[in-house]
């Protein structure tokens, strides 16, 4: 039958493509495309919105390192700044980005958190006063008025200082000013203020035509502590992930130090809204204070800071480093 002789030819195709796929080692069947593996969701809620202080995961973000590391990292400010540790130990994110005094007090109220990792390895906070003014040294706050935004820690950090200084803690008065500490000390409604960052707070003075100066504390009486930290659940400290995020943030940090004006640039691209001069000079001011070791622990740093939150009354008792603080195996 003539319907047959096209199927008998096709057969003797079929054969002699499978004796060439034998004779080369290849398939007839289409090979499936080497498809990217997908990348695994990390959430991380910043301690404010996005600024400067938050560039080497911007940078890491943008250059890639998250997704060398195959991870798709989302970043989320918060709606309330006080929310961040209580998000995280619900689970509700993966990752906080959290202040290294308010851990020994989330700690102290029983809150399941662990610092994994540093961005910022330094004190920001500052004793600020107006530079031209009549405070030439700490000493000079004797009597005077002194704006602060949120007490706590920062009470102890002017206590520490004063008290290095031989003032009284009770001659001077504090004012609580809110977040108004820049424009309480132009106007004068104060003598000083505590809490103002070093990064900030000056450039913010200095662009409304007034000079501040800053006393730092751990230059009068306050050991040195790191003031941005990663924090977690302390059940998801096993999670490869968090050594994955630490790898990549520590590429962002090193080249943020060696190429600053080129990732001002990501910078501006991924957030052009902050394309401004208090901005940019933030982005100078901070740059040497980023943890080019995020994940690197200083264990007796760690124990010299709980002993001041203890001995300043913050906290009963000074934790073990360990029950506050890892370094990821």
């Amino acid at each position: 039958m003539t319907f047959l002789k096209p199927l008998k030819e096709m057969g003797i195709l079929m054969i002699r493509l499978l004796l060439v796929a034998l004779l080369t080692g290849f398939s007839l069947v289409t090979p499936a495309r080497a498809e990217t593996p997908e990348r695994e969701k990390l959430t991380v809620m910043l301690e404010w919105f996005v600024n400067p202080d938050h560039a080497p995961l911007v940078v890491a973000d943008k250059l890639g390192f998250f997704a060398q590391q195959g991870l798709d990292v989302e970043l989320l400010p918060p709606a309330d700044p006080s929310m961040v540790p209580r998000a995280v130990a619900a689970g509700q994110v993966d990752i906080g980005i959290h202040y290294q005094p308010n851990l020994y007090l989330d700690h102290a109220a029983g809150v399941p958190l662990k610092r994994f990792g540093t961005l910022v390895e330094t004190p920001l906070n500052t004793l600020m006063v107006l530079a031209d003014g009549p405070v030439k040294s700490i000493a000079d706050l004797a009597g005077k008025r002194i704006g602060f935004s949120v007490s706590g820690f920062e009470d102890a950090m002017l206590g520490r200082m004063l008290a290095e200084a031989g003032v009284p803690r009770e001659s001077v008065e504090l004012v609580n000013v809110n977040f108004a500490l820049s424009p309480s000390l132009i106007a004068g409604k104060v003598d000083a203020t505590i809490g103002g960052f070093r990064n900030f707070e000056l450039t913010q003075m200095r662009l409304e035509g007034h000079e501040g100066h800053a006393f730092f504390p751990e230059e009068n009486g306050v050991p040195v502590y790191d003031e941005l930290i990663f924090i977690a659940r302390p059940d998801l400290l096993p999670d490869d992930r968090l050594k994955r995020f630490l790898a990549a943030v520590e590429q962002g940090a090193i080249h943020l130090t060696n190429h600053p004006d080129e990732s001002w640039k990501l910078f501006v691209e991924a957030y052009p809204d902050l394309d401004n001069e208090l901005n940019r000079q933030a982005w100078s001011d901070t740059l040497p204070r980023f943890a080019k070791r995020p994940a690197a622990l200083d264990h007796a740093r760690y124990a010299r800071f709980a002993a001041f939150m203890a001995e300043s009354g913050l906290i009963e008792t000074a934790p073990q480093v360990e029950d506050i603080a890892v370094e990821l195996p």
